[in-house]
């Protein structure tokens, strides 16, 4: 199947398009920091790009204390930090060049995210970019998250295409096994928190957006499938 096939183009949010994956976990290492205690980067990844993983950041840190802890004292120290550091967050260099050549090219535009629609509708406004998503699938339209494949599901019907013409673009590996899963090709684009992961099952790894085109990286499909 030729990249030439490629009718559109499903994009992962959280730490895909803006680095909010480096905010969380931030905000995380100074709520144990507070606690004498070391948030492990290994561990945390282990959350990213879904919800309700095998992992719980406060039942870690209860137990690193030997403590019961006030979670919903943690929750709001949380929301307080984490807040501040979102105050920061801008699109990852070199997306709002790709989002504009996908609409150049007539690519039609998708969105699947394990967030909620209130936190997606929030930062994609507050980033200008809302209006090039034709068809936005978040945790409030599943029973299941990523890595389950139903929000690329969702995504391709919306957006009128087959799963082997549309590609995703991802920053974890939770979210590859979604798209992978849903029969998408896939573009992994990882993130200083998600770096470390082995995302070798995408079609095409890069390090970031800069001096990327997306019809380079459509090429690069082609090539992969080529061989």
């Amino acid at each position: 199947m030729s990249s030439s096939t490629i009718r559109a183009i499903v994009f992962d949010f959280d730490g895909t398009l803006v680095d909010t994956e480096s905010c969380a976990y931030d905000a995380f290492c100074r709520i144990y920091e507070e606690h004498g205690h070391v948030l492990q980067l290994e561990r945390w990844a282990l959350c990213v790009g879904t919800i309700g993983g095998p992992y719980d950041p406060y039942n870690d840190l209860q137990e690193l204390t030997g403590k019961t802890l006030d979670r919903a004292a943690l929750k709001e120290r949380f929301e307080v930090l984490h807040d501040e550091a979102l105050r920061e967050a801008r699109l990852r260099f070199g997306v709002l060049a790709l989002l504009e050549e996908a609409k150049q090219l007539g690519l039609r535009i998708g969105l699947a995210s394990s967030s909620d629609r209130g936190w997606i509708d929030r930062h994609l406004k507050e980033q200008g970019i809302a209006d090039y998503f034709e068809a936005i699938h978040t945790r409030d339209d599943v029973e299941l998250v990523k890595p389950d494949p139903a929000l690329y599901r969702l995504a391709v019907e919306a957006l009128g295409v087959q799963p082997f013409e549309a590609v995703a673009v991802e920053d974890s590996l939770n979210g590859l096994k979604a798209a992978k899963a849903a029969g998408l090709r896939a573009i992994a684009v990882p993130n200083p928190i998600t770096s470390h992961m082995d995302l070798s099952q995408a079609d095409v790894l890069i390090e970031g957006y800069e001096d990327q085109t997306l019809a380079g990286l459509l090429a690069r499909l082609q090539a992969v499938e080529a061989e």
